[in-house]
């Protein structure tokens, strides 16, 4: 059997180094590969360096969005979520369950709640 280069038992150095550093591979046309090589000479960047600024900008961005989507779903609850209070600690309970949903429409109805446009007409008549 021929003694290559993978039959070798690495050094421990060595197999930290790579458990540290994992390969990243991808399958990229030619014209892709060339346009981004030509790219990183001009801009004197290796393709670790590349990764590393293209992480930093993605986590950026990430941040970015998930801040948007925490700030638009608190922004939506306060605008369309329908809680009451707890009668014991007066703390607000949103109301999810359908079958709450259809008692808590039951009771406006029963008392009277409608737009304020169908009431104004409703006392002009």
């Amino acid at each position: 059997m021929k003694k290559g280069r993978n039959n070798r038992k690495k050094s421990p150095s060595r197999e930290k180094y790579e458990k540290e550093h994992p390969t990243v591979s991808a399958r990229l046309t030619i014209e892709v590969r060339e346009k981004l090589l030509a790219n990183l000479k001009i801009l004197g960047m290796s393709l670790p360096n590349a990764f590393e600024v293209l992480a930093g900008e993605l986590e950026i961005k990430a941040k970015l969005i998930e801040e948007a989507r925490k700030v638009g779903y608190e922004e939506a609850k306060k605008l369309y979520a329908v809680t009451y209070l707890c009668s014991v600690c007066g703390e607000s309970i949103p109301i999810t369950n359908p079958k709450t949903k259809e008692a808590a429409g039951r009771y406006m109805t029963e008392h009277g709640w409608g737009h304020a446009k169908c009431h104004e007409q409703g006392r002009r008549s």
